[in-house]
Order: structure tokens, then sequence, then C-alpha cells
């Protein structure tokens, strides 16, 4: 079932996968809230993040050496892991080796969708999470 709406957390270091991904979501049908696309200027950054957490239903994580390192993505994590509704609407989206169950030990249950080897065939494993098939550009 497609969600109503995937939460892309992700370091700003890892901006340029994160627009790729997030492009490729939106055209194959699945609603993204991404901050390079949906923080306008003047908004109260802090409160768009919490608002657009309160709001999806899915929680993807791009998981680097940028995002362990970075205290935004542990805290938007933090807030999905204690919010029941996530329980299994949790997607680990791997892109560079890093030892993520240092960034939070909970990770290592949930399954990961490699995208080391290639951007299109994480696309498809991604996109399977939900029944969708994948079409490349």
């Amino acid at each position: 079932m497609i969600p109503k709406e995937v939460f892309l957390s992700h370091a700003s270091a890892d901006g340029e996968f994160a627009s790729r991904l997030a492009e490729l979501l939106r055209r194959h049908g699945v609603p993204v809230w991404f901050s390079a696309t949906n923080l306008v200027g003047g908004q109260q950054w802090h409160d768009e993040i919490g608002a657009a957490l309160r709001r999806c239903d899915w929680f993807l994580i791009v998981l680097s050496q940028n995002a362990i390192q970075s205290f935004w993505v542990k805290r938007e994590l933090c807030y999905v892991l204690r919010q029941p509704r996530f329980v299994n609407c949790i997607t680990p989206v791997l892109i560079q080796s890093c030892d993520h169950e240092l960034f939070s030990w909970t990770l290592s249950a949930i399954q990961v969708v490699n995208f080391l080897e290639a951007f299109d065939g994480g696309c498809r494993d991604l996109l399977r999470v939900w029944g969708l098939g994948y079409q490349p550009l």
C-alpha cells in the first residue's frame, strides 16, 4: 500500500542523493516530505519538520557516516521510534558503509535497503516495500 506521505530523513551532506531519491519516489506516485523542496523561506524549519513528522505515515532514513554524525537525523529517528504508528513503517536506506548500530541499536532489527552497489537496484528494492514496480528513466 502506498504511504500517505513519506518523511525523508537525511544529513544535509547527503542532499544530492536524497534529492534524487525524493524525485524517484514522486515519479512513482509516492508522496514524500523532503526538506529541500518542502521548506521555503521564512518558515520556522524546526516547526515544519515537527509538523511533517506528525503528519507522515512512513519514515525513510538515509544511512551514511554523515547521518550518524547528524544531530537532527538522530532527533528525527528518536521521535519516530517512540511513535507506535511507525511500527513496520521505518525503512533504513544504506548509501555508505557505516556502523548504524552505534547510531541506534534498534535499526539492526529492521531490513535495510541497500544502495551501495547500484541506485537502480536500491530503487527497485525500495519500491517493492510498497508493492510498486521500478520504472527507470
